[in-house]
């Protein structure tokens, strides 16, 4: 009962985290300890051994978790180069994905060759793959949360994050997130507010024109008033986005609330940085094709572990000593080597 109890709390907790701040990757690892908590609750009565078993589940799912992922990338891979072409940057999810088994197949053969000081080394590696994974898995779950909360229905300011053009032409992503900003904008003129809608990025050097101008112009087409547009048209990254939209509307007298619209996949981490900014904003996710999808969370993914790369650094190394210590404090096995 103890366990359960715990669950519950964590996820009132949770729940809190979130009211008061949802923008936090650290909600996503609150609620996975939090269910983890409670499903050994419902399953398992015995207080005593509750924490035991979470840490069993966290280590065994973790490395599971990436062995999924590894078999997912590789599928990917070979699913982008069928459909987009034989190309270096359509091969890095397969690449990927063979990097992540590596090192299960590696500790495979080092518990059968019988040395000790391999084994720990590659059991330090898989430590530290298990902890990404459960990094991932509470990213992942917070992400499919994250998406699903409610946003303002009334923005006073609906801003579409670009996403690059082929020549002068929306492609279907781009496509994608102006549909969703449509149907923001015309949910909001339902309930009877006119919000501005800003088109935010630049020209980058294969484009023809500037993606704020493109994005305008398929607005344009979709019935949207011209006036009702504002063209954000220096932004070339996301950071850059939220910085030249937040002064665009500061010139205006910054109107809130305001809606970012982006990709599903790109929702979570948009969200974190717009807070860093101090952009109050709430983001909201387009429908991205699902062979996309893997390549483009793991990228988000890596771009989150990087904002906070020292303390995830810091985790992984401690994690890493662990067998490396326990070898060290072993007595000689005359068995191993």
């Amino acid at each position: 009962m103890v366990a359960l109890a715990l669950g519950i709390l964590g996820l009132g907790i949770f729940a809190l985290r979130v009211r008061r701040e949802p923008r936090r990757l650290g909600n996503g690892v609150v609620l996975l300890i939090a269910l983890a908590f409670t499903v050994i609750g419902v399953i398992h009565t015995d207080s005593g051994s509750a924490l035991s078993l979470l840490a069993a589940v966290i280590v065994v799912l973790s490395p599971l978790l990436v062995l999924v992922l590894a078999g997912l990338l590789i599928v990917n891979g070979v699913l982008m180069v069928r459909r987009e072409g034989l190309r270096v940057a359509n091969l890095l999810s397969f690449g990927l994905g063979v990097v992540l088994l590596a090192p299960y197949v590696l500790f495979v053969v080092a518990l059968y060759s019988q040395n000790l000081w391999f084994a720990a080394t590659l059991a330090a590696i898989t430590l530290m793959i298990g902890y990404i994974g459960f990094v991932l898995l509470a990213f992942l779950l917070y992400s499919f949360v994250y998406l699903r909360l409610p946003y303002p229905r009334t923005p006073a300011a609906i801003v579409v994050h670009g996403s690059g053009l082929i020549g002068a032409r929306v492609p279907p992503l781009l496509a994608s997130r102006l549909d969703k900003a449509l149907d923001v904008y015309r949910g909001a003129l339902s309930l009877g507010r006119r919000p501005l809608l800003v088109t935010s990025g630049g020209k980058g050097a294969d484009e023809a024109v500037a993606e704020a101008d493109a994005m305008a112009d398929y607005l344009i087409a979709e019935g949207l008033p011209a006036e009702a547009i504002l063209r954000e048209d220096r932004s070339t990254t996301t950071r850059e986005n939220l910085l030249y939209s937040r002064d665009l509307l500061a010139s205006l007298g910054a109107p809130i609330p305001v809606v970012l619209v982006t990709s599903n996949f790109h929702a979570l981490r948009t969200g974190i940085l717009a807070r860093k900014l101090g952009l109050p904003a709430t983001v909201v996710g387009s429908p991205t094709a699902f062979y996309y999808v893997p390549s483009a969370i793991l990228r988000e993914f890596v771009g989150i572990l990087f904002e906070h790369k020292w303390a995830h650094t810091l985790a992984c190394l401690a994690l890493a000593a662990l067998p490396l210590l326990a070898v060290a404090t072993l007595p000689a096995d005359p068995g191993w080597h």
